[in-house]
């Protein structure tokens, strides 16, 4: 088997109770490198197209990359896969922590669900025996506790990936959270994972993931950690977090500022006493994921002004804009206390700030009243306001219900013109790069599978065939297991490096992005055969500076997004007018059962 494979996968039927183990083709996981990239291929070939995101015979699927668990710097995510409730195409989430390694140390590469229990269940893996267990007792309880409680039954070695009560009542911005909160937060899977009445999966073991050449990952791993702590982003990242700064900064940094529109930044001006306070300054400890490098996560002190206890995770960056200059917020404790909430029941926190901005928008312009609300007086920058309206989404409560499946299933049932404040794409909310200010996520934000994704990258120039290198080697390094920022900090050589040495295959550039391609295109596949035209997706005039912006960093930026999309999909040979792999491509990458597929008629 290849090298960073344990080269087994777990398929559990929870309406039979069964559970089988299968070992992939070599070749699955040296084309498609695991992680997501192999969620997409598994489930395109054992799934068909049109079923219900949370019926039966959606499969859910936990996938870890091939450097994850070794010894490659921040080769610990993990993916959840599946088809998404939220946009009814293909779905995934990743998370850090250390499940994803331990996963593959309890003996298995993956574990896919099929099927709905009868009643709740949680499945346990450990050293290579994997059983159902009944998880009555932990339904309707928040993921902090279900956690503790499998780990006083089964050991405190136990690693625990689980839904809330936001999943088990089926919110559509529902996620799933390990270690007390890290999150594989959207796409709406924890949705899925409470339509199967799966509350978690809990796992250990102390099998050795294999590598071909250990030495050389040993001297991989020297090469490119010498000097690694004083690289400029890496202090910053190790002290700060990826949140880093004040929200005066965040404020004036981009147009998400009130909803996207862009204004009030000057209510974050507020003098130099605020800008002193760092989000570090509630710290208790730090935090990392399993053999990270950068130690970029933190632990809270109890709260002062707000309810939460000790050992709270800090807030990372798109959750301190979420619910900070997305809603006017100004009150930094607010935040930890506001992400507390949304790991406790498993929420997204990017679309749970952002349907609550929309709400505040609809407030203001009178779409919605307090009778709507019950009582909540939704003003912008009204922190305990928000903790209020959060406390009914994540459990379905009045107004609440109506936001729990994000700003666009709100704005339909709202109606009233209420879409027009609805700050999404195909339904999943915005993150927070402004592509009229980074160009580069202009076309993810649009074009990828996953749309409206923060973790899918692109060039910062926007043409199309730099795109295509920087958007591929992105799908091969989500693939592999490994973090976002050690890329950003290393380039995209290094996961190049690793692969080889680990797989015993050589993996240069040319070859990653060869990979990466094959997933991107495995990926938008699935997504065609589901009848999506990801060039028909409308994007809110705001997002790209329609109109344009009279103030901040963004002022008089326009987005081409027509052209940058035409020059990406002729760069990757899909068409221009449905998005759709042309035949020769999938052909070339190695993929003729998949063109079949989607030729079948022509």
């Amino acid at each position: 088997m290849i090298g960073g494979a344990m080269g087994k996968v777990l398929f559990v039927d929870l309406s039979q109770g069964k559970i089988e183990v299968e070992t992939p083709d070599e070749a699955l996981y040296r084309d498609y490198l695991g992680g997501y990239g192999l969620g997409a291929r598994i489930l395109f070939m054992r799934q068909k197209a049109g079923v219900d995101p949370l019926g039966p015979e959606n499969t859910l699927g936990f996938v870890t990359g091939m450097l994850t668990g070794t010894a490659t710097p921040t080769g610990n995510r993990y993916a959840v896969v599946g088809k998404s409730p939220l946009t009814g195409g293909w779905g995934d989430a990743n998370s850090g922590g250390d499940f994803g390694p331990y996963l593959k140390f309890s003996g298995y590469d993956a574990v896919f669900f099929s099927g709905i229990s009868e009643k709740p269940v949680y499945l346990v893996i450990k050293d290579g025996q994997a059983e159902l267990r009944d998880a009555s007792h932990l339904w309707g309880k928040g993921t902090y506790e279900t956690e503790e409680i499998i780990q006083n039954e089964l050991g405190k070695e136990m690693r625990v990936a689980c839904i809330g009560p936001s999943g088990e009542k089926l919110s559509l911005i529902s996620c799933i959270i390990n270690n007390k909160g890290r999150a594989a937060a959207r796409s709406g899977l924890g949705a899925v994972m409470g339509s199967k009445k799966l509350k978690a999966v809990a796992v250990y073991g102390e099998a050795e993931v294999p590598v071909a050449d250990k030495d050389m990952v040993t001297e991989l791993r020297k090469k490119y950690l010498a000097g690694f702590k004083e690289k400029r982003l890496v202090v910053r990242l190790s002290s700060g977090g990826t949140f880093g700064g004040n929200l005066s900064t965040l404020g004036k940094a981009g147009g998400y500022t009130r909803n996207w529109t862009g204004m009030g930044a000057e209510a974050f001006e507020l003098g130099e006493s605020y800008d002193q306070i760092q989000m570090t300054d509630y710290q208790e400890d730090k935090y990392g994921c399993w053999r990270c490098p950068i130690v970029c996560g933190g632990h809270m002190r109890a709260g002062t002004n707000y309810d939460y206890a000790s050992g709270s995770h800090k807030p990372e960056y798109e959750t301190a804009v979420a619910f900070g200059p997305m809603c006017l917020n100004p009150d930094h404790e607010s935040l930890v206390k506001l992400n507390d909430i949304c790991n406790i029941y498993g929420m997204d926190t990017i679309s749970a700030g952002t349907a609550i901005a929309f709400a505040m928008e609809c407030y203001e312009n009178g779409i919605i009243t307090m009778d709507d609300t019950g009582g909540v007086e939704l003003k912008w920058g009204d922190a305990k306001a928000m903790i209020a309206i959060l406390e009914k989404m994540v459990k379905r409560e009045g107004f609440g219900d109506i936001l729990a499946d994000g700003s666009r299933a709100a704005a339909e049932k709202i109606g009233k013109g209420a879409i027009e404040y609805s700050m999404e794409i195909d339904g999943q909310s915005i993150p927070f790069h402004d592509p009229k200010s980074s160009i580069n996520m202009a076309v993810s934000y649009k074009i990828d599978p996953t749309p409206s994704r923060h973790t899918q990258q692109g060039a910062r120039s926007g043409v199309g065939a730099e795109q295509r290198t920087i958007n591929t080697s992105c799908q091969a390094y989500n693939s592999a297991g490994l973090c976002f920022w050690m890329i950003v900090c290393m380039g995209h050589e290094f996961t190049a490096e690793f692969l080889t040495a680990v797989s015993g295959h050589n993996y240069d550039m040319d070859k990653l992005v060869e990979t990466g391609e094959r997933i991107s295109n495995i990926r938008e596949a699935f997504n065609i055969r589901e009848g999506i035209n990801p060039v028909a997706r409308h994007v809110p005039g705001r997002i790209i500076g329609q109109p344009p912006l009279t103030e901040g960093n963004a002022a008089g930026k326009t987005v081409d997004m027509d052209g940058l999309v035409a020059d990406y999909l002729k760069a990757m040979d899909w068409d221009l007018a449905t998005g759709k792999p042309s035949r020769n491509k999938l052909e070339q990458l190695g993929m003729e059962d998949v063109a079949d597929a989607l030729y079948i008629n022509e």
